[in-house]
């Protein structure tokens, strides 16, 4: 299809570069399966020369993903190539991926070849490769700082010998996107077989501008996108998938042009690699933060409720959330305050929103972000005494390490009476959270656990976020301290005290 971006996902490969350590087998197959269901067009599964491992690994998906083309990377040797078309030879689909440097710094600097060396290299190379697999992807490496001529010319030669895919990598993030924009443009004005292959870019982020880059080139006739899932990849990363694919959906009208991925499994793909990489995505980050779908200003959430389109281009569902969050602050407006009142449950005449809104403005000074149980207590409060904790963490002494077992001591104080109970677990925080159950006896089940460093160094702050449920409802209970358990606890403890106040309501908590 003449429209059609494919979409080339090398997390398992340039991705993979970007970790302390090496996915094991399992982990790539786990991986590789949720990008068949993403529907990504390649993946790039690995780099089968660089060791037993890696080719295990590559040879193992070739066997059992169905769906995308599975490709290796090859470096333009022999032995490389060879041991590429031989890992991917179990795959329905499969394509070799073979690469030279070719700018003056990595020709000289690092191969030590001269140009007529490296024209000699891509030769013989693609076609060994074109012999062994139908399907060939050629890379002239640092292509951004290569001489423009030499690129017409290696560029010619690859499609020549049967390279069906040119990609073009910006290897160091190096070329800002209207200079990218006039290679792409150069090789389909000069390079007389270039409608023989697609062209592909491959975008990296040192400069912030590997997404720029890549839509640049789409705009500019480039069909295929090489990219990785959260942008993981060498140095500051490689182009974000979940970015490229949403910028061409939701901008289809400039770009006139489309994916085929399945985007409401961006976010679960995301959330899968993450959690496998043990690499956290930061909360701002475009279409797969935290925050990307949340609103904090009251002028935004109005906006929102009233017509999504003013301060949301997609939607949360689009990309595989239910919805998106709305964070009550001190910033929100009276109309985001009613609106939730109303979701949870409260009728629009037994709310008076001015005298209730100072209450909240005072709590959310007080306390940061405004839950829904908190909102609840205050509309069930008939003064500010009943909002006052009936329980108070006076005192806790946790003891754990390497061969111990993990013990805790608290001291709950209510009503001017003190409770001393103690319990084991199997860490430290479970231990804290066991012995508070003791002293009251609540069926509280803990569905999420969050921590966050507040401030910087060894001796930095952290943030515990604990969402909780019970027959009450559910409940967000916060505690921040400089020992994490501490902080754990003081969570715990403020579930057990929103849960009280439930209690003393006769009221349930229906949200968050």
């Amino acid at each position: 299809m003449k429209n059609q971006v494919y979409i080339f996902d090398t997390t398992l490969r340039d991705g993979e570069q970007a970790l302390p350590s090496s996915l094991s087998v399992d982990q790539k197959i786990r991986i590789a399966r949720q990008l068949a269901r993403l529907k990504v067009d390649i993946i790039e599964a690995g780099f089968p020369i660089s060791s037993p491992g890696d080719y295990r690994s590559v040879n193992t998906i070739a066997q059992t993903v169905q769906g995308p083309v599975i490709c290796g990377l090859a470096r333009a040797v022999k032995k490389d190539i060879e041991t590429c078309a031989q890992s991917i030879k179990p795959a329905q689909r499969k394509r070799i991926h073979t690469f030279v440097g070719t700018s003056a710094i990595h020709a000289k600097g690092q191969l030590r070849k001269s140009e007529d060396e490296i024209f000699d290299m891509v030769t013989r190379s693609v076609k060994l490769a074109r012999r062994l697999c139908d399907d060939v992807e050629f890379s002239p490496m640092d292509a951004g700082r290569t001489d423009r001529d030499f690129l017409c010319r290696i560029v010619e030669t690859a499609i020549a010998c049967g390279a069906h895919t040119i990609n073009i990598p910006d290897t160091v993030g190096y070329t800002p996107p209207e200079e990218f924009a006039s290679i792409i443009d150069l090789l389909f004005n000069r390079v007389p077989n270039i409608d023989k292959a697609v062209i592909s870019v491959h975008c990296h982020n040192d400069l912030g501008m590997s997404t720029a880059n890549s839509l640049t080139a789409v705009a500019h006739g480039a069909r295929q996108i090489e990219c990785s899932v959260n942008g993981i990849g060498e140095r500051a990363g490689n182009t974000a998938l979940e970015e490229v694919v949403m910028g061409i959906k939701v901008r289809k009208d400039f770009f006139k042009a489309d994916t085929g991925i399945n985007t409401k499994e961006i976010m679960r793909t995301s959330k899968l690699v993450r959690e496998i990489c043990n690499m956290p995505v930061q909360p701002n980050k475009a279409i797969v933060g935290s925050n990307a779908f949340s609103h904090s200003s009251g002028i935004h959430q109005d906006g929102v409720l009233k017509a999504k389109n003013t301060y949301e281009i997609m939607t949360p569902r689009s990309i595989g959330l239910r919805e998106n969050r709305m964070n009550l602050t001190s910033r929100s407006g009276s109309h985001m305050v009613k609106s939730r009142l109303v979701n949870l449950g409260y009728n629009e005449q037994e709310i008076d929103i001015d005298a209730f809104y100072k209450r909240f403005v005072g709590l959310a000074d007080k306390k940061g972000t405004v839950y829904d149980d908190d909102l609840i207590a205050l509309m069930e409060s008939r003064d500010s005494s009943d909002l006052q904790d009936e329980y108070n963490l006076e005192y806790l002494n946790v003891s754990s390490g390497t061969g111990v077992i993990p013990t805790a001591t608290v001291r709950i104080k209510s009503r001017g009476r003190l409770f001393q109970e103690a319990a084991c677990g199997d860490g430290a925080v479970d231990a804290a959270t066991n012995a508070i159950d003791r002293v009251i006896s609540y069926d509280i089940s803990v569905e999420e656990f969050h921590l966050d460093a507040v401030t910087h160094g060894r001796e930095a702050l952290g943030r515990v976020r604990i969402i909780g449920s019970a027959k009450e409802g559910t409940f967000t209970g916060t505690g921040t301290s400089t020992d994490i358990v501490e902080a754990s606890a003081l969570a715990y403890m403020d579930i057990v005290n929103k849960i009280t106040r439930m209690k003393k309501f006769g009221k349930k908590a229906t949200g968050r």
